[in-house]
């Protein structure tokens, strides 16, 4: 009986496909339907199925009527094809196999832009649905013999084939087809397209056809070729903002090509669930006033313009973005869609995939805010007749001006002044630490982010980096500050509190050790003051408020490396029996992440 693989089993066979064992995978889904006649079929496949074996693919479902799935590899040389799967015209056979009634196959899994003989062993159609990512055309086309390929056609109105040959003339005259219309194999199946029938027969989607082009060397899949940065489509990592397309018009006329978003198909069991389709731009004209791109929303369909071959507009470059601000589900967040090209002719149809990862803003991050304004303190008092300031009653509190409003409105500084931030973002914790320094090296050879010199290889400490912020207290156990509420991503607000005592004479402004008046102590040495006698206990809140990216393509596209936004705090001095007085200040801040390190190693 024939065995059920599972996810991770190795096959071993002289031409075994080695497609690796991957139990999930980031993808984009589609369902390919192809409809299998009673005998043999040829299938090509436009997505790839690697993520499951072709056992639970056929057997397990449905039983399906489908006792065996042959792949065409072909090897360098191609010049010997045969009509019978069965007898190779070669000792090296170029066919992997799946067989339902062996044990061990050649062939275990489906790969996209694949050429397939599919046996249905049943007496009526059976549609084969298979689910599977989107792959970009892609084939090696050889002139020394025969090339068993299919063409990514619109599913939904499929183009004659004198219509699809049209822009290759030369293809079209030289050009022998041959197609499987079902049946046992032989004289009729396979079976020659002769020319007069290219007005008749339709290049289906899915379809594999022999072809042998003669002497034409051709990469011909349809008008409009394209190129992408990796084979495996359009995929942004947490920190990849943009990616480029490039499109090539192969033929003699100007064409226009269509471009849609579409949403995936839900993720198959046992792969990583799609939280919605990336929100993508596309980078317009640049702007030369301000050195920005325009850009469009991809929400509707957009047409690009192609001249004919050779001529200054047959290739474009189209750059998309992710705009990262949208994807507002949680970090390590799958979204997936589909990148539909088409041309208006109506003889292609190119999908492809595309994802992008919610970012993981874990890690190190550096910055510095830079304080523009303060909150005043100015004081407005009565006046007399005279023009003089009024006094209050004498009390034995003595006699205050009175005071008729105070004006806590905020300022403009004379000159912008930098505070330097470090934070360190847990992000399986949720935890944000404020830190006054930190220490960057190896510790037993591996790269460490530490609080403390000491937790480094005192070998490497020549390489190591230390950073510090002047502007919080220092302490020998440089414990930080645990964020109050917030956390550390677009559209958040993230709170510290930081206090400092009134008798920290490491740090405290108010105290100076050495003098008599302002070490803290009373007129005798020995007794340490209460709060708002020589010093007072500073308490500062701040708030770093993590706004969205400016509206331009390339803000809007920036990798999660870096953020930025507004930056406030509230300074309160704590005086005698509970007297307290704030002072607010604000400004903008940016860091940068410097190390995506999870852990911050502590004694």
């Amino acid at each position: 009986m024939k065995r059920n693989s599972s996810c991770g089993q190795f096959y071993l066979g002289a031409f075994a496909l080695l497609l690796g064992a991957i139990c999930s995978v980031h993808a984009q889904w589609q369902t390919q339907s192809v409809i299998l006649k009673p005998g043999w079929n040829a299938v090509y496949l436009h997505v790839d199925a690697s993520h499951v074996s072709l056992d639970d693919l056929i057997l397990v479902p449905d039983g399906a009527p489908i006792s065996e799935v042959w792949l065409w590899r072909p090897a360098a040389s191609t010049a010997q094809f045969t009509t019978s799967p069965q007898q190779s015209s070669l000792p090296n056979s170029q066919w992997v196999v799946w067989d339902s009634s062996t044990v061990v196959d050649s062939l275990t899994r489906l790969s996209g832009n694949g050429a397939y003989l599919v046996h249905n062993t049943g007496s009526v159609d059976y549609t084969w649905r298979i689910v599977g990512k989107p792959v970009a055309p892609r084939y090696e086309w050889t002139t020394s013999g025969l090339n068993f390929i299919g063409f990514p056609t619109p599913a939904s109105s499929a183009p004659r084939w004198d219509a699809f040959l049209t822009p290759v003339p030369e293809l079209q005259r030289s050009a022998e087809i041959y197609r499987y219309p079902g049946g046992d194999l032989g004289q009729n199946n396979p079976v020659r397209v002769w020319s007069p029938l290219f007005r008749t027969v339709n290049v289906r989607r899915g379809e594999a056809f022999w072809i042998r082009a003669g002497e034409t060397y051709n990469r011909y899949f349809g008008p409009v070729s394209v190129d992408l940065q990796s084979s495996s489509g359009i995929h942004f990592s947490d920190t990849r903002g943009t990616y480029s397309v490039r499109l090539k018009n192969t033929t003699a006329t100007a064409q226009t090509v269509t471009m849609d978003l579409l949403n995936s198909e839900v993720a198959p069991a046992g792969q990583t669930a799609i939280t919605g389709t990336p929100p993508m731009l596309v980078r317009g004209a640049l702007n030369t006033t301000n050195l920005t791109y325009h850009h469009s929303v991809l929400t509707n369909q957009q047409s690009f313009r192609l001249t004919a071959q050779g001529q200054p507009g047959s290739e474009l470059e189209i750059v998309l973005g992710l705009n990262r601000s949208a994807m507002t589900a949680i970090p390590s967040s799958l979204y997936a869609g589909i990148l539909r090209l088409a041309d208006t002719g109506g003889l292609s149809q190119i999908d492809l995939p595309i994802s992008a990862i919610v970012a993981n803003t874990a890690g190190l991050w550096v910055g510095q805010a830079t304080i523009t304004h303060v909150g005043q303190y100015l004081r407005t008092y009565q006046r007399g007749p005279n023009g003089q300031p009024v006094l209050a009653p004498i009390t034995e509190a003595g006699a205050p001006y009175l005071a008729t409003a105070t004006n806590t409105s905020y300022g403009s500084v004379a000159r912008p002044y930098p505070l330097r931030l470090i934070l360190h973002n847990n992000q399986a914790t949720n935890q944000v630490s404020l830190l006054q320094r930190v220490y960057f090296g190896l510790r037993a050879g591996v790269t460490t982010v530490a609080t403390s010199e000491n937790l480094l290889d005192p070998a490497t400490l020549a390489t190591a980096r230390r950073v510090s912020a002047p502007h919080l207290p220092f302490a020998l156990e440089n414990t930080p500050w645990i964020q109050n509420s917030g956390e550390l991503r677009l559209g958040t607000n993230v709170v510290f509190s930081v206090s400092l005592d009134h008798n920290d004479h490491a740090s405290n402004p108010f105290l100076h050790t050495f003098h008599p008046d302002h070490d803290n102590l009373d007129p005798t040495f020995r007794r340490v003051n209460a709060q708002g006698e020589e010093s007072y206990t500073v308490n500062r809140t701040i708030t770093l408020s993590i706004t969205a990216p400016a509206y331009d393509f390339s803000s809007l596209t920036t990798g999660t490396t870096t953020m930025g936004g507004d930056y406030s705090e509230v300074i309160s001095f704590g005086g005698r029996a509970g007297q307290t007085r704030e002072f607010t200040v604000y400004g903008a801040f940016s860091i940068n992440r410097i190390s995506p390190i999870e852990r911050l190693t502590q004694p």
